[in-house]
């Protein structure tokens, strides 16, 4: 191998090693992932002399309601599963049907290209609570999904226990929630959307009735699916930098040793 043919062959492969490393640098900087809320503790440790501390997040308690099929559902069941919420009730003469149209939107604009033939994304819930459980029976939960297209099995409505239904609002979520007493116009419900991550933890609030906000949501809904967990660790996992250096060098070694053995045979000839 000559001096040209070795330089060119650490040139070929330095040159996308760096754009690796370059593209990672300014890639991981310029994504800001979803912030948290609401930690119950945080623990603080000293490691090696060095002070340390780690956050717990509150993470959503399970429910079991009734959703527009009629069916007994729980929380537990999309663990996982990056979800969003809203809170409303079939008799508002105001937000709930905008809401629950922006929501729709927000479904159909996220897809899996992965996926052939059916594009939902199976890692991605919609959630509606009904604040006025006392009138939205299963057969109004059901006229509500039919007038929008909901889809059962990517998007429930939920009716059952108000405790449950108000404690999640209040206590989980910490949304501002007044119950009205059963008139339409006094129910002063929230009409944020909540963005929830597969660990269950709070992820971000969004203006339901704002297309600048439901985009936002839309992207930070993108973010989250791509997210790393921690306790999913493989061997290699972003270790790509030194496997990449460690081939390198192997590349380099081997090419180096090629070119001496070469030098070696021409002198002797």
């Amino acid at each position: 191998m000559s001096k040209k043919a070795l330089y060119a062959l650490m040139l070929a492969i330095l040159m996308p090693l760096t754009g690796y490393l370059i593209v990672k640098k300014y890639s991981s900087t310029a994504v800001v992932m979803p912030r948290h809320y609401f930690a119950d503790t945080v623990i603080s440790s000293i490691d090696k002399g060095k002070s340390e501390s780690d956050t717990v997040w509150h993470q959503l308690a399970n429910f079991t309601l009734t959703n527009q099929m009629g069916q007994k559902v729980s929380l537990d069941s999309l663990k996982g599963k990056v979800i969003v919420a809203d809170f409303f009730f079939t008799h508002c003469p105001t937000i709930c049907p905008k809401m629950t149209m922006n929501m729709k939107r927000l479904q159909e604009s996220i897809n899996n290209s992965r996926r052939v033939g059916d594009k939902t994304p199976d890692w991605l819930f919609f959630l509606s609570f009904s604040i006025d459980p006392e009138r939205d029976s299963v057969q109004r939960l059901k006229h509500w999904a039919d007038r929008f297209q909901v889809n059962p099995e990517q998007w429930w409505l939920l009716t059952g226990d108000k405790k449950v239904i108000y404690d999640m609002a209040i206590n989980e979520m910490k949304l501002p929630l007044i119950d009205g007493n059963g008139v339409d116009t006094s129910f002063y419900h929230t009409d944020r959307f909540v963005l929830i991550d597969g660990k269950r933890q709070v992820r971000g609030y969004y203006h339901g009735l704002d297309t600048l906000a439901i985009r936002q949501l839309s992207s930070d809904i993108i973010f989250l699916s791509m997210e790393k967990d921690p306790s999913r660790d493989t061997f290699l996992e972003g270790q790509l930098p030194v496997v990449a250096v460690a081939f390198l060098a192997a590349i380099l070694g081997v090419g180096i040793l090629v070119f001496i053995l070469k030098k070696k045979k021409n002198a002797g000839s």
